[in-house]
C-alpha cells in the first residue's frame, strides 16, 4: 500500500472549536497536512484520507511557537462546513 501527505490551506471566517481543544481557535488561514493511502482498484488510482494535522498558529498570526496538532479529517470538514453556514 502506498501513502502520501498532501498540504492544503483552509480559511475560517469565524473562531472555531475542534475536539481536543479547550478554547476556540481564532479565525484565519491554516495549513493542514493530510495523510492518505491508496485504495486498491483495478480501474484507477484512488486515495483515502486516514489522518490530518493542523499547523498552529494561523498563517500570518504572531506566535513564539509553531506546532502540528493531529485532527480527524471529518472533524475539520464539519468545522469548515459550520463556518460556511455562518457566512
Amino acid at each position: 500500500m502506498t501513502s502520501r501527505t498532501t498540504q492544503i490551506c483552509v480559511h475560517f471566517s469565524f473562531p472555531f472549536l475542534l475536539p481536543g481543544f479547550e478554547a476556540p481557535l481564532p479565525a484565519g488561514e491554516y495549513r493542514v497536512d493530510y495523510d492518505e493511502e491508496t485504495i486498491e482498484s483495478a480501474f484507477r488510482l484512488a486515495w483515502r484520507r486516514v489522518g490530518g494535522f493542523v499547523h498552529l498558529p494561523a498563517i500570518g498570526a504572531a506566535g513564539s511557537f509553531h506546532q502540528m496538532v493531529p485532527v480527524e479529517p471529518a472533524h475539520l470538514a464539519a468545522a469548515l462546513e459550520k463556518d460556511r453556514q455562518l457566512s
